[in-house]
């Protein structure tokens, strides 16, 4: 996984989200996003409270981790995650990242504990939260992602003035932490991922376009540039 960071600096890495796939084939949609060249799996863990949905548990991420050797990018969209980071290091994700929003002043302690159980950390920030406030967690986190849809659904469209913020955030980030890695969360298609690499996103996140092509592979390709 050490090589998958140090990765970024030549190509964007792209991290379908399984919650666009048929989830009574969950282990059948990793493996083919792993054939496609997809460099992480991203999952979308929601629990109907923090955001309108519902997906899985640290369970389905632990069956994830049997069927494919992609390392899994592990998104909190839950209250109070700190109670829950142990549940889905043991289950296997290999980054963890927990909203600002939910975990408050927990934020950097969280961080701290995921980092020192040896998974990658991250912070995330939704759309409507400056992009300053992760200022001072940034030292502690591997990732730091940011949402371009409102959290809760895949699918949605890509909300105007993500780029600006996504710039801010690559800037903000690489002056606190050089290693960081940037990711973008939500929107994400072939016509706008040139834009986005440019704005300073090392990875991302994908859903609908790479599950809907009839050539994930291909859409994977595209995707990176």
């Amino acid at each position: 996984m050490d090589n998958l960071i140090k990765s970024a600096d030549k190509k964007i890495l792209i991290a379908p989200s399984i919650l666009s796939a048929d989830f009574s084939a969950l282990g059948a949609a990793a493996v083919k996003m792993e054939r496609a060249g997809a460099d992480l799996l991203h999952c979308d863990v929601m629990d109907g409270v923090f955001v309108p949905n519902i997906t899985f548990g640290p369970k389905t991420v632990a069956d994830l981790k049997k069927a494919t050797r992609l390392p899994l990018d592990v998104h909190l969209m839950i209250v109070e995650p700190q109670k829950y980071v142990d549940a889905f290091i043991d289950a296997g994700a290999d980054f963890l990242t927990i909203h600002y929003e939910a975990a408050g002043k927990q934020l950097i302690p969280t961080l701290q504990k995921i980092r020192a159980r040896g998974v990658k950390s991250g912070a995330v920030i939704s759309p409507d939260t400056p992009v300053a406030v992760l200022k001072d967690c940034l030292a502690y986190c591997d990732l730091a992602l940011l949402m371009s849809v409102y959290p809760g659904f895949g699918g949605q469209k890509f909300i105007g003035g993500s780029l600006k913020r996504l710039t801010e955030l690559t800037e903000l980030g690489k002056a606190a932490n050089p290693g960081i890695l940037i990711e973008i969360d939500g929107g994400v298609t072939l016509d706008n991922a040139k834009s986005i690499a440019a704005a300073g996103a090392d990875i991302l996140v994908a859903g609908n376009t790479v599950f809907s092509h009839p050539n994930p592979a291909a859409a994977v390709l595209a995707l990176r540039g």
